[in-house]
């Protein structure tokens, strides 16, 4: 893992974020059309009855010093990004993006505002809170042989773990259209996504035509706390995954991603301390975070 110093985060004015963000959209765009890839798409007849991973996620969770208005708000947004990805299908060797599925969040499209981070503080947004479906996403597609081609790590660690069941950093951020989650699909069978947006919880699933021959565990290393020269906290680690045959005998380990955030509460305050540092995994997909 990089154990450089962290250098200050930058603060840029809006005029020069909102250019720079619309080059990068731009960017994107040209990209989806002349990146020779291709895209899931929706296969009704295409039978996926196996169950490979699936993940449930609490809508609402209390958190010290949030908005829960905002919390309430991107259940909206979560309905509607989950009516465009459910069902979707992956063929050998085609790719999910995110964003292209998705499409742009607005207001004529029924997207409301929600929690998003703006310069490093918590703001609203049209399409706030969308960041759940890529994390669900994401962690479940670690527990599958699809693989991950693009994942935009959390740059701000931004509430002390409460009830973590996941490893630090075992999420996915997004930002449109140009900070995407894509998947592709490099196996020789079908993939199925299922999404869908309960009272209480965000769900999904991966069912694939073949059975699941194999499981994954996902599990931190190295996680480390640090305080840096211009007075905040970071906070990094790396992620790896182990991966069993269904009887238990250990086919591999691989290394996943590491992850490097700025820490936005003080971690020597009491009631702010991370769970212990010791390797924490993250089993099957199974599990609600």
């Amino acid at each position: 893992m990089d154990r450089r110093l962290t250098p200050e985060p930058r603060r840029r004015g809006a005029l020069r974020l909102k250019l720079g963000a619309l080059v990068l959209c731009c960017r994107r765009r040209l990209y989806w059309h002349t990146g020779g890839l291709r895209f899931a798409r929706s296969r009704p007849g295409a039978a996926c009855p196996h169950l490979w991973a699936e993940h449930r996620t609490p809508l609402l969770r209390q958190l010290r010093g949030e908005d829960m208005a905002l919390q309430r708000s991107k259940v909206t947004n979560l309905r509607l990004a989950a009516a465009r990805l459910d069902g979707l299908t992956l063929a050998p060797g085609e790719t999910l993006s995110f964003w292209r599925t998705v499409g742009r969040p607005t207001r004529r499209r029924g997207y409301v505002e929600g929690m998003i981070l703006r310069n490093g503080h918590v703001a609203s947004g049209i399409g706030g809170g969308l960041c759940q479906m890529t994390n669900l996403l994401y962690w479940m597609t670690l527990h599958t042989p699809l693989t991950v081609t693009e994942r935009w790590r959390h740059g701000y660690d931004v509430f002390p773990d409460s009830n973590r069941t996941q490893p630090f950093g075992s999420g996915a951020t997004c930002f449109y259209n140009y900070m995407d989650l894509m998947v592709r699909n490099d196996t020789p069978h079908t993939w199925r996504l299922s999404l869908r947006v309960t009272e209480t919880h965000l769900e999904g699933a991966w069912r694939a035509d073949a059975p699941r021959d194999r499981r994954y565990q996902v599990y931190e290393k190295e996680h480390e706390i640090r305080g840096e020269y211009w007075g905040g906290f970071t906070r990094h680690n790396t992620l790896f995954r182990r991966v069993y045959t269904l009887d238990g005998t250990e086919l591999g380990d691989e290394f996943v991603t590491e992850n490097h955030a700025i820490m936005m509460y003080n971690p020597m305050l009491e009631g702010d301390q991370p769970q212990s540092p010791a390797d924490r995994p993250g089993e099957s997909g199974r599990s609600s975070r």
